[in-house]
């Protein structure tokens, strides 16, 4: 028996997540030529974002980062959205804590199940340091992903980390541009199924809501930890 990777995920109730939504996924190919569009966008942030910190880290003689450090260069965590128990939840209950938003959807395929799964593994590796972890999955396709299926899909992986946000289109759309963050809503299918390709970037926020480094598919699970231990070690 494979012994799971962190309490309460398991790579059966993965494939579980994954496979259903592979059932619903239709114009496979159409949707992965759209992401790699959007995937070029991220790059292009993620570029710029190190060609800038670099030029800010010559006065600085700290060890260097794994992942993109975006200390200043990104807003602090703000939101103002509905939370997977169907109540108002706002960036100020995460305060204290180590905070990773993972901008995703309920119903994709690949993408959000396999980074999901990276970040446990990542969370695994933190050990009694994961406690000081949060887990935001904030839906860009607010019509499908209510509370309840949020709080399904989460629940799937990590119930005690993880947790969905959702919230109106204005209020998606608006958090989205505040963190840069590319999605766009694919052709619906004759059953009015349809895929929403969107960047796949985690953004890590210190315990005081500042916006330190960026994860991409890139950076691996060793490199992720690495970075958060340093994060967690200097929370007040």
């Amino acid at each position: 028996m494979v012994k799971p990777l962190f309490p309460g995920f398991s790579f059966a109730r993965f494939d579980a997540v994954r496979s259903a939504a592979g059932a619903r996924r239709v114009g496979a190919s159409r949707t992965r030529v759209a992401r790699k569009s959007v995937a070029h966008r991220v790059a292009s942030l993620t570029v710029a974002l190190c060609a800038a910190t670099a030029l800010a880290g010559c006065s600085h003689h700290e060890a260097p980062w794994q992942l993109t450090n975006v200390t200043g260069h990104l807003p602090d965590l703000e939101f103002s959205l509905t939370g997977d128990d169907g109540k108002p939840a706002t960036a100020a209950a995460f305060k204290g804590d180590t905070t990773l938003v993972y901008f995703g959807y309920t119903h994709c395929p690949d993408v959000c199940p396999e980074t999901m799964a990276r970040l446990m593994q990542v969370l695994g590796k933190l050990g009694p340091d994961a406690q000081h972890v949060r887990i935001l999955f904030v839906s860009v396709d607010p019509a499908r992903d209510t509370p309840q299926a949020l709080h399904d899909y989460v629940g799937a992986f990590d119930a005690q980390h993880a947790r969905g946000l959702t919230g109106s289109d204005a209020q998606i759309q608006g958090l989205a541009q505040r963190y840069r963050v590319a999605y766009q809503m694919e052709k619906r299918d004759p059953n009015g199924n349809y895929d929403v390709t969107h960047s796949s970037a985690v953004y890590i926020f210190d315990a005081q809501g500042h916006a330190r480094l960026l994860a991409t598919d890139q950076d691996t699970p060793d490199q992720i930890a690495q970075d958060l231990r340093r994060i967690i070690e200097v929370r007040s």
